[in-house]
């Protein structure tokens, strides 16, 4: 059962389908289920996959480009802070209902947090908005940022993340909005860490490439199939004949 659930839940968070044909799907697996299961699945599941596996796609360089792009929720539009470094790979998310200095904060902090000291930023690019400035002054005095950061608002430089956002949301549309805050950030976590697999940030962690790996990043992360080592002994057999 552990099987169905992962492959639903990464399906729906992957190729940016809805609950009906995430059922239909299912039924021509043979898997009988209802498209509500699956997205009680997805609520359960996409933020658990996103925790246990942010250790392996999270190695940003130093140079940051942050900005904001807007999700539905409720018929209203609230704001994904988001960052990738200078090679395009997702660093971090964070929703909020309020575009100001304390979300933008609030976004850095979550960034930050378990970064190792020569893993925090020497850049961070954004546009001109005022709340980036005071945020990031904020979180240098505290310390949580070096002093030597350097923040640079020039709008063409932050052309990576904006592109990037686009292939995020390409995902979300098919949703059609979310229903609820709790809701729509449990469902991102899952689209925001199959977008960053899509992206090879975790290949370091996989045997070889191909989606296969993918799969079992995701299977091991939850105790399934064959150990790393088992698996490592068997990839070697095969190189090795």
């Amino acid at each position: 059962m552990g099987e169905i659930i992962l492959s639903a839940v990464r399906w729906y968070c992957k190729y940016g389908v809805g609950y009906r044909d995430l059922e239909e799907m299912m039924e021509e697996r043979g898997v009988d289920l209802d498209h509500t299961t699956v997205y009680r699945w997805v609520q359960r599941y996409a933020p658990e996959i996103e925790k246990r596996l942010r250790w392996a796609w999270r190695r940003p360089t130093s140079r940051w480009h942050v900005d904001e792009t807007y999700i539905k929720v409720r018929g209203r539009w609230v704001y994904l802070y988001r960052a990738v470094d200078e090679q395009g790979q997702t660093v971090d998310f964070y929703l909020s209902q309020t575009r100001n200095t304390k979300a933008a904060r609030r976004f850095f902090s979550k960034a930050l947090n378990g970064l190792k000291q020569w893993e925090r930023p020497s850049v961070i690019h954004t546009d001109k908005a005022p709340t980036y400035g005071k945020a990031i002054a904020s979180l240098k005095r505290e310390g949580q940022l070096p002093a030597g950061t350097e923040h640079r608002q020039i709008k063409y430089q932050n052309n990576v993340i904006e592109a990037d956002h686009g292939k995020l949301k390409r995902r979300i549309k098919p949703t059609l909005g979310f229903k609820s805050m709790k809701t729509a950030y449990a469902t991102i976590k899952g689209f925001e860490l199959m977008h960053a697999l899509r992206k090879g940030q975790a290949k370091l962690w996989m045997l070889s490439t191909g989606i296969r790996e993918e799969v079992r990043l995701v299977e091991r992360a939850f105790g399934l199939g064959p150990s790393v080592m088992a698996e490592m002994i068997q990839h070697l057999e095969t190189v090795l004949a």
